[in-house]
């Protein structure tokens, strides 16, 4: 077994994208403090980075003072590409793809957390990679590279990438490079140094069971509902997702009366506009190009569905939000 490195420092530099989640980030950097108290050395030192060099505020409002990422970036062992937000907060991050394709290459491990792995994907990191992002963001990150194919993971080690879905997530990334390094009892003890005792797998699910999501145990409901949300650019008919259960029409429509107080139909529009708000929140794609990959026929019918559901068309959403 390889001893333990308590010889070098190891620098790891957080690239510092507006509005990133402090929730994220501090679940980042906290068990690198902690490994350090704990050993009595600096095994881990943390630099805030930003393409410009100028301070980033971060999601409560908060400016962090960064280096710039082509000064302070070689000396890094890992960079982490921190991101939150939507689209428009990820766009200052687009001058900085060559310096992370340079430092790439130059041998720097390079990550990302919560919504950094778009910024990775923008950067042509990610091409024949495994990696995970936020569930909130896989949808808009598919949209615009369909070549990729996101894990619904906590986090995915892929030898010098490293992705994870942000939240508290990147307490379980840590313990698994901090054991990379130092050995797991060692990492266990910086996890009970946060009370974090349940460590999850990488593999284990960012988001709570369909149970807990739909209110309802029924295994067939639940089937189809999950099938939903699987097939929402191409929605399934009444008739397909009964045969897929194996029950009758009308046992399906009862199920969802019964459990959820709502129709087939409109469970499933519900869904799919869910997922559309997502779309017109985050991604770049035009009102007509998300009605079709929401799986409605005209853009004109998705903005009616969209307005009766949010109280507001899809263009005045947009517009609110670039003008806040």
């Amino acid at each position: 077994m390889r001893p333990p490195d308590t010889k070098n420092t190891q620098r790891i530099g957080l690239l510092l994208v507006p509005n990133f989640a402090l929730m994220s980030y501090a679940s980042a950097t906290e068990p690198l403090r902690a490994a350090n108290l704990i050993a009595g050395t600096d095994l881990y030192d943390v630099v805030q980075l930003s393409v410009d060099g100028n301070a980033v505020l971060n999601s409560s409002g908060l400016s962090v003072a960064c280096a710039a990422l082509a000064e302070g970036g070689p000396s890094c062992h890992t960079i982490f590409v921190c991101a939150g937000g939507s689209p428009r907060d990820w766009l200052p991050a687009e001058a900085g793809h060559g310096t992370l394709r340079k430092l790439s290459r130059q041998g720097v491990r390079i990550g990302g957390i919560s919504s950094g792995a778009y910024v990775l994907a923008a950067a042509g990191l990610l091409d024949n990679r495994d990696f995970t992002i936020h569930w909130e963001h896989a949808g808009v990150l598919r949209e615009a590279f369909p070549h990729l194919s996101p894990r619904q993971a906590r986090y995915v080690i892929d030898g010098d990438r490293v992705t994870c879905a942000g939240g508290i997530a990147p307490l379980d990334m840590m313990h698994a490079m901090i054991s990379e390094r130092m050995g797991s009892h060692f990492a266990r003890r910086v996890c009970d140094w946060y009370l974090h005792t349940a460590v999850a797998e990488p593999g284990a699910p960012q988001r709570g069971s369909a149970p807990e999501r739909f209110g309802t145990h029924h295994p067939a409901l639940l089937a189809v509902l999950e099938k939903m949300e699987a097939s929402i650019e191409h929605p399934l008919g009444r008739r397909e997702m009964a045969k897929l259960v194996r029950v009758s029409t009308r046992h399906l429509d009862r199920l969802f009366s019964e459990n959820l107080d709502k129709g087939f139909l409109e469970t499933y529009r519900d869904i799919r506009l869910d997922h559309a708000r997502r779309l017109v929140e985050q991604s770049p794609l035009s009102v007509g190009e998300i009605a079709f990959a929401c799986g409605f026929s005209s853009a004109g019918h998705f903005s009616r569905a969209f307005k009766a559901r949010f109280q507001a068309t899809p263009y005045a959403l947009r517009e609110k939000i670039s003008s806040e």
